[in-house]
């Protein structure tokens, strides 16, 4: 969906989003917004996130889903994802105690402009296999795979050839002695 919302390579806005697009997956669907290096805030979570951690997730880090040493891991991506720009796909694991069997999930991440015009969002996708258990499940990262994306470039502002050959602009006058240097203006004058 977010290749076909893409108009000559360019990543989409927000605005360019139609949910009827993604039906068949937005309760695996989510929107995150950046608040940090490396840091996204859930700005709309689908219902399937708020099953696999157990209450709404919106609001809340995309970092909650995730185990403590996979934290840096995914800033990193997230950075990327946002810097660069790319796509990213991890492929997950779930912590594994009592009433939390395995469970596999892969993450999609994907760039998005604001309606402003920044690059600061993403649009995810978590997909699980497996049962989820005892919420909340939290995951660790087993692989990631990272594609850079060709964006056009805006149009850089050139300069014309005269004004880069042109004269410098004359220094500033210097003080004349015995003159004061500066003057006290007042709102009253």
């Amino acid at each position: 969906y977010w290749e076909g919302v893409r108009q000559d390579g360019a990543i989409p806005t927000r605005a360019d989003l139609d949910p009827r697009g993604m039906a068949n997956v937005l309760d695996q669907v989510f929107v995150a917004e950046r608040i940090g290096t490396g840091l996204v805030r859930l700005r709309i979570a689908g219902t399937g996130l708020t099953e696999i951690a157990g209450l709404d997730m919106k609001g809340l880090p995309l970092s909650a889903l995730f185990l403590p040493e996979a934290r840096l891991r995914l800033a990193a991506v997230l950075e990327r994802v946002f810097t660069l720009p790319e796509v990213a796909e991890l492929h997950l694991e779930g912590e594994r105690t009592i009433g939390r069997p395995a469970l596999a999930a892969r993450l999609l991440l994907l760039p998005l402009h604001s309606n402003n015009g920044t690059r600061d969002l993403i649009l995810g996708c978590l997909a699980a296999a497996g049962e989820i258990g005892r919420a909340p499940r939290r995951f660790g990262i087993a692989r990631a795979v990272e594609e850079r994306l060709v964006v056009p470039q805006a149009p850089v502002e050139t300069v014309p050839i005269i004004a880069a050959f042109a004269e410098p602009a004359a220094p500033p006058p210097r003080p004349v002695p015995g003159k004061p240097k500066l003057r006290l203006v007042h709102s009253v004058d």
